[in-house]
């Protein structure tokens, strides 16, 4: 699943809070809830743990871990059920001194669903799977094939994933004799059409629905993956995600892996494209149709303010609470807001802008 830089900075934020906090003792809480996991399960378990903590020898880290669990159950009595992707709780003192006592609970909705559950009482956060969230990179489809075998797998992050293997009954080049060659030549091709349509049917089942497909890259030696491509076998649902066609010298698990070495450059344009995307259309427009644009905070959050922002473009250099700042009058106004990297000439160009800018919904004059 893919994160967007809105759902991308709050977690990073909310994992940047709680790698502050360090307890002195083991007495801060971590509890992960599955999706679809009744909540009234955990809070049975967190009393349990209640009457455990009792047993604790240190009389202020036996007060703080039954605070944090006892913070931790009334905020769940919040919820009504388990959020769809399930969710994170964390509570302990954070109290600067010893003695004093500031017990906080944070609880997040992760944007990927949590599998696990988790209870922990340790002197940190358990935050490893939230920073496990943030580096899931967008899927991508990979096919390395010819004329006999095909390999099918995708590319999360930098995990290469097989799904399907397929091989083909196409005979070699050279004839057995007894067989006229044009016969022979006949059912070799006949052979590798089959072979072509069980691959574009595998393409189709597995890459056709994926939730967060980026594209699909295509690689293999001598001319069969242009023939596949370009052929009439791949539906084209599944021809439009095709992003990058390689020269390859293999078929096999090394097949995909030199097909994701030599689409690096394909690999990191992809990346950047949505957001170099929105800032060259603000920058065209700029160069264009000045009335349909602003920059700057003053302006942009005076254009936001009057509902006639279509998309926010915040650069990730400003300030968080800037950021927040301007995402909440933004959502009173079902405004797009893309938060863009300064890794880019485009993003750059928004910082060197004042860092943040709108595209309008309609022209605006003086």
């Amino acid at each position: 699943m893919t994160l967007t830089s809105h759902e991308r900075f709050h977690l990073k934020k909310f994992v940047k809070e709680l790698a502050s906090h360090r307890a002195r003792h083991t007495e801060f809480v971590s509890v992960y809830v599955p999706e679809g996991y009744e909540l009234v399960k955990i809070m049975q378990h967190l009393q349990q743990e209640q009457g455990t903590a009792t047993n604790i020898k240190s009389s202020s880290t036996r007060k703080n871990v039954i605070d944090a669990l006892e913070r931790m159950i009334q905020h769940l009595r919040l919820f009504k059920q388990t959020p769809p992707h399930g969710l994170a709780v964390f509570s302990g003192n954070v109290a600067s001194r010893e003695g004093q006592s500031d017990v906080q609970v944070w609880s997040i909705e992760p944007p990927v669903p949590v599998r696990t559950r988790i209870y922990r009482c340790d002197k940190d956060f358990v935050i490893d799977i939230l920073q496990d969230m943030l580096n899931v990179k967008e899927v991508y489809g990979l096919i390395v094939m010819d004329a006999r075998d095909a390999t099918i797998a995708i590319l999360k992050g930098k995990t290469i994933i097989p799904l399907a293997k397929t091989h083909s009954e196409v005979p070699g080049k050279f004839k057995a004799g007894g067989q006229s060659s044009m016969r022979f030549q006949q059912n070799r091709e006949l052979a590798v059409k089959a072979h072509y349509k069980k691959v574009a049917d595998y393409l189709k089942e597995q890459f056709l629905m994926m939730e967060g497909l980026k594209g699909i890259l295509v690689g293999g030696p001598g001319p069969t993956k242009y023939e596949l491509v370009e052929g009439n076998f791949i539906t084209n649902e599944v021809k439009k995600k095709i992003i990058g066609i390689k020269d390859l010298t293999y078929t096999d698990e090394f097949g995909l892996q030199e097909l994701v070495d030599r689409s690096q450059d394909t690999l990191a344009q992809e990346e950047i494209m949505e957001e170099k995307k929105f800032v060259t259309r603000f920058l065209e427009l700029l160069a264009t149709k000045q009335g349909m644009v602003t920059y700057g905070a003053i302006e942009t959050k005076k254009m936001l303010e009057l509902g006639v922002v279509d998309t926010l473009l915040l650069s990730e250099a400003l300030e968080d609470n800037v950021i927040e700042e301007f995402e909440e009058i933004a959502k009173k106004y079902s405004t797009t807001v893309r938060i863009i990297s300064t890794e880019t000439r485009e993003g750059v160009q928004l910082r060197d802008l004042g860092k943040i800018a709108a595209i309008l919904r309609y022209q605006v004059n003086g």
